[in-house]
């Protein structure tokens, strides 16, 4: 009996020391900076305005900014949710009337991927995962809500527009080494919906370290959100066409 007890205790520690199961449900938290500028035009009722608003002018006039991305994955098939909110604020004297003028913009995209293509590169990453090179197909949806408020003594005004736009895209990613990672990823959408197109592309760089006893990876990359939109108001038709773009910084942690 004691020798059986020996043999069963030798095959569960055996059994605890074997590699995970790959079909296991991860969850990758991925907190992020787009260092963005913001280049476009808007008309309204005819009357068109050109803007550019680098970086640095966005910065300056931020009161909050919110960007995060959440993927929950079993290596075959995952979910993502990807938000960017930025709130800003500027104070100036038009005519010597003092103004507050305030923009709250919020991207919200939720999506999911299957992978189609998989091709072993030989060895492990850091993580213990064997390299691969991989091809994901992605579909999701993408909430844009612009929201803009003019506070003066004389008067308020305030405008607000939103729309979701259906999106089709692929991933790709390729370890290159135990360490390093190269990503990227590109979708198109809006197809009438929402939007009349909307355009997305962004390529990281990673490199995997152990934060905490956690595996995490440390992203460097570029990302372009291009998006045209219109309706029809009461004072004719109204367009937004705007390009998002910028370098990106950020991390992401695998629980």
């Amino acid at each position: 009996m004691l020798a059986a007890m020996l043999c069963a205790m030798a095959g569960m520690a055996e059994a605890a020391g074997t590699e995970p199961d790959p079909d296991r449900w991860h969850v990758v938290a991925s907190p992020y900076l787009w260092a963005a500028s913001l280049r476009g035009h808007a008309d309204v009722a005819g009357r068109r305005a050109d803007f550019h608003l680098p970086f640095s002018t966005i910065f300056d006039d931020l009161d909050f900014s919110f960007m995060g991305n959440v993927e929950a994955t079993n290596g075959r098939y995952g979910f993502y949710l990807d938000n960017v909110y930025t709130n800003l604020g500027q104070r100036n004297a038009i005519d010597g009337v003092s103004t507050h003028a305030r923009l709250r913009a919020n991207w919200l995209t939720a999506g999911a991927f299957m992978r189609v293509y998989e091709q072993a590169l030989g060895g492990d990453t850091l993580a213990g995962t064997p390299r691969v090179f991989a091809v994901e197909p992605t579909a999701g949806l993408r909430w844009t809500s612009m929201h803009g408020a003019l506070d003066s003594p004389i008067g308020d005004a305030s405008s607000r527009v939103n729309w979701t736009d259906p999106f089709v895209g692929l991933r790709v990613q390729a370890d290159l080494d135990e360490r390093w990672n190269l990503s990227a990823e590109a979708d198109i959408g809006g197809f009438g919906v929402g939007s009349r197109l909307s355009a997305n592309g962004q390529a990281y760089l990673g490199y995997r370290v152990r934060l905490f006893g956690y595996d995490t990876m440390l992203r460097l990359g570029y990302r372009a959100l291009y998006q045209d939109y219109r309706e029809h108001t009461d004072y004719g038709r109204a367009k937004w066409a705007n390009t998002l773009q910028g370098p990106v910084a950020g991390l992401s942690v695998r629980f």
